[in-house]
């Protein structure tokens, strides 16, 4: 299927899509009048292992295997003429996580990665977002039949950064595809996760976490495609916002087609107001085209930080500042030890409460 389309168009910020974003704050990213280079800037961190491989071929070798209407997307598209392919092998079972390092530049970039999982190959691959920068990217993630593939996308940026990227997975027969979206630094930070299933028996959970202190805006869109009979998603987002102006907006989408007989979804989006002055704007959607299913459903709550918890633990002798930092702790577990990494959830927890501490809590 062609993925170039003619969705070039600058969007106004009535659109549907663009209505939640600040567009003036996206160093010109989303304006096609605005002339922004494609650069190289993803590089391995560690010694990659024997079976997988990254290099920088040309983009019209690797076209790609999916259509966008996002206009950031497209016009990466059509830029730029090298991108970052990762390669897994076949049959490859790695214990340890393949760690990508992203160096932003000075200026705007545009960005393409493309990260493909062979035949019944078992890999967790890391990217990690830091420092100063202004980009586009699209990451377009493909597993063959029997893969299963944990895909960590960390947004732990410095305050200035602008960040607009589309993450999709097509996911094969059997497969198993299992996101991590961490946003907690940057100016503006809008990440849409998608997903496609092309094959029967494949399954995709996709988790996030994001917090979100003074005048930041971290958006997560959500898709999830079911076209093929049996497959099964489950997605799971938790937000924290603290300080004045702080924003956060998470749409989720879950499309059932007809003749997607078996499919088994739930979404669900949980957001923490810590204090006044922040705002969470929480959309969940189901489009169901067929009845016979296993399951469909979503929730999404907003709620004020617990004080019944907080006099709990200060009368018990807690500090004040030690217990709202115990119970901010505690609503994101959940899904910070899913990354069964020591070093992962001790940096990610610090670095959440160093920005809590930045709105003097």
């Amino acid at each position: 299927m062609s993925a170039l389309t003619t969705n070039y168009l600058t969007p106004s910020g009535r659109e549907e899509a663009w209505r939640f974003t600040p567009l003036k704050r996206l160093a010109g990213l989303h304006d096609i009048s605005v002339d922004i280079a494609d650069r190289i800037s993803i590089s391995n961190r560690d010694s990659l292992p024997a079976g997988v491989k990254l290099t920088n071929p040309l983009s019209t070798d690797f076209p790609p295997a999916y259509e966008s209407n996002d206009v950031v997307t497209n016009r990466i598209r059509k830029a730029v003429q090298k991108i970052s392919l990762l390669t897994i092998d076949n049959d490859l079972e790695l214990a340890e996580p393949i760690f990508l390092a992203r160096k932003a530049g000075s200026s705007a970039e545009l960005s393409r990665v493309v990260i493909q999982a062979g035949i019944n190959s078992k890999a967790t691959v890391v990217i990690e977002n830091n420092g100063v920068g202004e980009i586009g990217e699209e990451i377009e993630i493909s597993l063959a039949t029997g893969a299963s593939l944990n895909f960590i996308s960390l947004q732990e940026w410095d305050r200035s950064a602008v960040h607009i990227g589309q993450h999709h997975a097509i996911i094969g027969k059997d497969a198993q595809f299992t996101s991590y979206v961490v946003s907690i630094g940057g100016s503006v930070v809008r990440i849409s996760p998608t997903v496609e299933f092309t094959g029967s028996g494949a399954f995709a959970d996709l988790y996030g976490i994001y917090f979100a202190t003074d005048g930041q805006h971290l958006e997560h869109r959500i898709h999830v495609d079911h076209s093929v009979p049996n497959a099964k998603s489950r997605v799971n987002y938790k937000g924290a916002l603290a300080g004045n102006a702080a924003h956060t907006v998470w749409i989720g989408d879950v499309y059932i087609h007809k003749g997607a007989d078996g499919t088994d979804t739930y979404e669900l989006n949980r957001n923490l107001l810590l204090t006044e002055g922040a705002r969470a704007d929480s959309v969940p959607n189901l489009e169901i085209e067929t009845g016979e299913i296993v399951g469909a459903g979503h929730a999404s709550t907003t709620g004020r930080f617990d004080d019944e918890q907080l006099f709990y633990l200060q009368s018990r002798g807690i500090p004040s500042d030690i217990a709202r930092r115990l119970v901010i702790r505690g609503f994101f577990s959940e899904i910070v030890t899913k990354l069964k990494s020591e070093e992962l959830e001790e940096r990610l927890m610090g670095r959440i409460d160093a920005e809590l501490a930045k709105v003097g809590e």
